[in-house]
């Protein structure tokens, strides 16, 4: 401890005296004492605070930085795995390429257009989507089906009322079954589970 520290802790200790209470220049001397402890734990808090705030700073870049190192550092059967799946898209990409081209070797002109024209991405994906959706094949049995049995049956009661037909009826008994098609799909997909 210091001189300044001790003597102020025996004054702590002892009573004041009222010549000393009322003596300016002592009073000033121990506020002084009081503001430099005061600076003085202050300024440790504050220091405190800081290396703690630098701590937790460095805790956190450090963990940041060993998770990037992780995901980057994998292990031998990982990238080998990686690699063979990256090879199988390559490869299969490169397959179909291979055997469009001969496809399209062996066709015509008109035929080679339509060909690209039907293999792009973008109408693929379309076609995918619509195959899943409103051109589902029990839609369209059950519509055509639908349609062949509602017009020979509007067609012959028409022939022996003496009533013409408008040639909707196809299209119409089409659409009804296509309706009937999708539900009867839907719900059987909802009750099974199964597309």
């Amino acid at each position: 401890m210091s001189e300044l520290e001790s003597k102020s802790n025996v004054e702590k200790q002892r009573p004041l005296s009222e010549v000393e209470v009322n003596n300016p220049e002592h009073v000033e001397r121990i506020s002084k004492e009081i503001e430099k402890k005061l600076e003085k734990t202050n300024a440790e808090k504050e220091s405190n605070n800081t290396e703690r705030a630098r701590d937790e700073v460095e805790k956190a870049t450090e963990r940041n930085t060993e998770k990037h190192t992780k995901q980057k550092e994998l292990s031998p059967a990982e990238k080998r795995k990686l690699n063979i799946l990256d090879g199988r898209h390559a490869d299969r990409k490169l397959s179909f390429k291979k055997t469009m081209n001969e496809t399209y070797s062996h066709m015509s002109f008109a035929e080679k257009t339509f060909g690209k024209f039907i293999h792009n991405p973008v109408i693929e994906k379309t076609s995918e989507v619509a195959g899943n959706t409103i051109a589902r094949p029990n839609a369209i049995l059950f519509g055509s089906l639908f349609a062949l049995i509602f017009t020979a049956g509007i067609y012959f009661w028409a022939k022996y009322a003496g009533y013409g037909l408008s040639g909707f009826e196809t299209i119409g008994a089409f659409i009804i079954g296509w309706l009937v098609g999708i539900i009867i799909d839907f719900t059987r997909i909802t009750v099974t589970g199964k597309d």
